[in-house]
């Protein structure tokens, strides 16, 4: 069997970036990913402003506490003020520029109004020069990159957009992935349950997760256990389609078609991975046409347990989707933390183990392990990567992997 990192190489040595761009009003490019450089149309801030609200000063007028200036002209954020003379001070709101001839702003908690003037200030403190002033172009000068190629655009990306003055993006179009679920033992939730039935929880959790990724996702229903209904959906599928993922028939019994369907229709490779849960796995391509120059889609069959067909999507099938889109397909973040529990019963294969944080700075584990125990990741946090053959005592420090890490 493959280690993990093994099937994951090959499957990255296999992912190309789509090749179309578009360009999209700023508000539409939430969760796309950027095609080109954004360079700075402004610099940011424009003009020296001021942090504080208080008062704009010469240092060389106040040489200590106590000084009282003349309170020459009064900035608001929007207006731009005139010099200033020797002897005055500027009352200032924050966002404001800083006019010329000032070196420093006096906050105006310290600084009081003395009794029974109008226009004047007592400044309480000696300023440093360059207290509470923004320097024009600190944040991004004009023509310099604020984004770049292959940036994932999340709500703070859209904001250094907008300061830098742009109204368009030009991101990667969004990858289409198709995805249909095999076993005849499914029904939708809404549907009476068939004799021997389950419910497909996998088409929710795939399909939710293609979303958060950004994905383009159509959802090709259940297909039938037969071998002509799994190469019809394979050769719909590949159409308009960069990526086909489908759940459930990867093994070898009589039932599972998914092995000789994509063989007649593309190519495959059939793995099984030493992890747990989650062993088979099957990646390929299914042409889109019998003309060679319509190229391929690239195939990824998830196992059909509820666990391991969401695992193996968090380990496997998001870090190629990364890659399609252009993102870097960085390696699992995990952290060392503590195991506040015993798992002596250690497998020959990795396991990924589904834990929860507790109050006490370590990690507890759900007791039900099974790979058809969806609840243990609903209740968990994020996975435990342990080694094969190591069991885990409490107090151990283990690789713990957060699931906010794996779903964007």
């Amino acid at each position: 069997m493959l280690t993990a990192q093994q099937a994951l190489d090959h499957l990255l040595s296999h992912a190309k970036p789509v090749a179309d761009n578009e360009s999209v009003p700023m508000q539409a490019s939430l969760g796309r990913v950027l095609a080109e450089n954004v360079s700075s149309l402004v610099d940011v801030p424009p003009l020296d402003n001021t942090s504080m609200d208080g008062y704009a000063v010469r240092t060389a007028d106040i040489q200590k506490p106590g000084s009282i200036l003349k309170i020459a002209q009064r900035i608001p954020a929007g207006s731009v003020g005139t010099e200033l003379q020797v002897g005055t001070a500027a009352r200032i709101f924050t966002g404001a520029p800083v006019p010329l001839g000032a070196d420093a702003v006096v906050m105006q908690e310290d600084c009081v109004i003395p009794e029974g003037s109008t226009d004047q200030v007592q400044v309480n403190v000696v300023p440093i020069a360059g207290q509470w002033i923004r320097r024009s172009g600190e944040d991004l000068t004009t023509g310099k990159t604020a984004l770049t190629t292959g940036t994932f655009l999340r709500p703070q990306e859209l904001g250094v957009a907008a300061s830098a003055g742009v109204t368009h993006l030009n991101v990667k179009r969004r990858v289409k992935v198709a995805a249909f679920f095999t076993g005849d033992e499914l029904s939708l939730p809404g549907e009476p349950l068939k004799p021997g039935g389950i419910y497909n929880s996998n088409r929710d959790t795939l399909l939710a997760c293609l979303k958060s990724l950004g994905c383009d996702a159509t959802d090709l229903g259940i297909v039938p256990d037969r071998l002509d209904a799994t190469k019809a959906a394979l050769r719909k599928a590949s159409k308009d389609h960069d990526l086909i993922i489908t759940s459930g028939g990867v093994s070898v019994g009589e039932e599972d078609h998914i092995k000789p369907a994509v063989t007649a229709e593309g190519r495959l490779d059939l793995w099984q991975i030493a992890i747990k849960p989650g062993k088979p796995l099957a990646f390929g391509a299914v042409r889109k046409s019998d003309e060679p120059k319509d190229g391929e889609a690239w195939f990824i069959g998830l196992p059909g347990n509820p666990v391991s067909s969401f695992v193996t999507f968090l380990l496997f099938v998001r870090p190629f989707i990364l890659k399609l889109q252009g993102r870097e397909a960085k390696q699992m973040q995990s952290y060392l933390m503590r195991a506040d529990f015993d798992w002596l019963k250690a497998d020959r294969r990795n396991e990924f183990l589904r834990v929860k944080l507790n109050n006490n700075g370590g990690l507890d584990l759900f007791p039900n392990q099974s790979s058809g125990v969806l609840t243990s990741a609903s209740w968990g946090d994020g996975l435990i990567d342990c080694p094969p053959n190591q069991p885990i005592k409490a107090g151990d420090l283990v690789k713990y992997i957060p699931f906010d890490a794996l779903l964007k």
